[in-house]
């Protein structure tokens, strides 16, 4: 039998349609989670920083960690090792990671009108129609910035499905029919062909993970052993990096030949930037002196040391809530909530998070009590890049070997 992949919109009864045609049918239902749990196991990833990546959110840190494009490689080999099974349905945001030109997977995307929607949703939870809206939105507009971003498309784009079934005109019953149908078709049984792009496709997928552990961040492609990397963002040194590209990729298993090129991006604005495991790249700097956080962001940058800025402690401690970071240079005098608070709730909750504190009005009593309360370093202003640096990576160091467990 064919493999199924659905992806729908909320409310539309998608997960009654997969779960009658898993009974109907015989086939194991597997979704999000599954996936999320197996990539999680394997490679030592916390559930939840992936389940952001499905969600759409992007962390501030993005352009220098590559979190996201990581991720993203290692859904793909659990999606792609997947296709070498039968008798399966993939539903949900990692069902659009299988390639469409794989044509023994039949592809259906269940959708209703807007209003039919709304109407389901403030039926079933039982909320008025403003808070049903809201929570329409919430829910699509997470689908149109994960299609957007793994194929250029709307979520409901008909180039991506071999069929598009209305909720609103079909009765589930009547949706599970016509799946069934479908899957019975000729055309959906595996060929020679398809089982190559199967293959193809795992291929892609490891050396887009073996990539992204050398931080790199190129799209790849493979065709019967040969590998094609194209690079979508600028760099000055071309054919140094395609040289090493290549170097790199040819030592991985099962690949024979090597292909690099640029791609559409590749004269934009935007800068390639190899990530460094090295080097901290989730760095935080707090400080309401804008004109001073925002040029010492800049100085760090150039030293290829990713950082986000706030001016506050309030900013503080939300940034850290939703993005994670590993190391903090905390201001001690900010209006509002000042900087000994901050360190002080940050160490309490964040443990695992290194706290720099650099100021210019702190005096001996004030190191004595960050320090007590966990901070990894007391600096004074004005400091030398070099030194701050320094021991922002000695920070750095700290928070790796906490998280590899030495």
């Amino acid at each position: 039998m064919s493999i199924l992949r659905t992806f729908g919109g909320s409310f539309c009864f998608t997960e009654e349609i997969n779960n009658k045609i898993s009974e109907k049918l015989e086939y194991e239902l597997l979704d999000d989670l599954y996936i999320v749990k197996a990539v999680s196991e394997r490679f030592k990833i916390p559930e939840n920083r992936l389940l952001k990546t499905l969600s759409g959110k992007v962390s501030a840190f993005n352009n220098y960690t590559h979190e996201r494009e990581r991720h993203i490689s290692y859904l793909k080999l659990i999606v792609s090792e997947l296709l070498e099974r039968e008798n399966f349905i993939l539903t949900g945001f990692c069902s659009h990671l299988v390639p469409i030109s794989i044509t023994h997977v039949l592809s259906v995307c269940i959708i209703a009108d807007f209003n039919f929607r709304l109407q389901n949703a403030m039926k079933t939870k039982d909320i008025s129609r403003k808070d049903a809206l809201k929570l329409l939105h919430k829910e699509d507009e997470k689908n149109f910035f994960w299609t957007e971003y793994i194929l250029g498309k709307k979520p409901w784009d008909s180039d991506i499905y071999d069929i598009l079934i209305p909720t609103n005109k079909l009765s589930i019953d009547e949706a599970v029919n016509l799946i069934n149908e479908n899957l019975k078709r000729e055309i959906l049984k595996p060929t020679k062909k398809s089982n190559q792009l199967v293959k193809d496709f795992i291929l892609a997928s490891k050396v887009e993970i073996e990539l992204g552990k050398a931080g790199h961040s190129v799209s790849v492609s493979a065709e019967d052993k040969k590998v094609i990397l194209t690079i979508n963002k600028h760099t000055l040194m071309l054919s140094r990096l395609e040289e090493d590209l290549r170097d790199m990729v040819a030592k991985i298993d099962g690949v024979e030949e090597v292909e690099t090129k640029v791609g559409s991006g590749f004269y934009q604005v935007d800068i390639y930037r190899q990530f460094d495991p090295e080097l901290p790249s989730k760095v935080l700097l707090v400080d309401d002196e804008m004109e001073f956080v925002q040029t010492l962001s800049e100085r760090l940058q150039m030293r290829d040391i990713g950082s986000a800025v706030v001016y506050d402690g309030e900013q503080a401690l939300t940034f850290v809530e939703e993005e994670e970071p590993e190391v903090i240079v905390l201001d001690l005098k900010m209006p509002g909530i000042d900087g000994i608070e901050v360190l002080k709730r940050i160490k309490s909750k964040y443990s695992e998070i290194e706290v720099i504190v650099l100021t210019g009005h702190g005096s001996e009593k004030d190191k004595e009590i960050c320090m007590e309360l966990g901070a990894f370093a007391y600096l004074q202003k004005p400091v030398d890049i070099d030194k701050l640096s320094e021991v922002m990576q000695e920070a750095y160091k700290k928070v790796r070997s906490k998280s590899s467990g030495e």
